[in-house]
């Protein structure tokens, strides 16, 4: 009678399984101002800004962007948490269009939207 031994475990992890004790880096999140083609400005979070970039341009964002395209890169201003980014984000909506104008002065972050780098 012949006994099967079972196949020796590998000590060596395959490539495809992260490690177990790996945790993903905190998400960035950033406040963003976008200047639509009528010359307003939509304030918004995002912890992904390229990809929310090209989800505005495309049109499927925001139905206030929607109706404005193109739009363009204004500001942004980078935030610990989402919880912080809500809170400015709300600061920046109250400010009064020339308030909003000697912020975007002050840090002006221009590109169109739909593009990185």
């Amino acid at each position: 009678m012949s006994t099967k031994k079972p196949p020796k475990k590998s000590s060596q992890k395959t490539p495809n399984t992260p490690p177990k004790n790996r945790k993903k880096p905190p998400a960035r999140w950033l406040v963003y101002l976008l200047r639509c083609r009528d010359g307003s400005l939509y304030t918004g979070i995002t912890n992904d800004l390229p990809k929310r970039l090209k989800t505005h341009a495309a049109g499927k964002a925001s139905r206030y962007t929607r109706s404005r395209l193109p739009v363009m890169l204004a500001y942004t201003e980078p935030q610990s948490s989402q919880s912080a980014a809500l809170r400015r984000e709300a600061a920046i909506k109250k400010l009064s269009r020339s308030q909003k104008d000697r912020l975007l002065l002050m840090r002006p972050s221009c590109r169109p939207a739909g593009t990185t780098g």
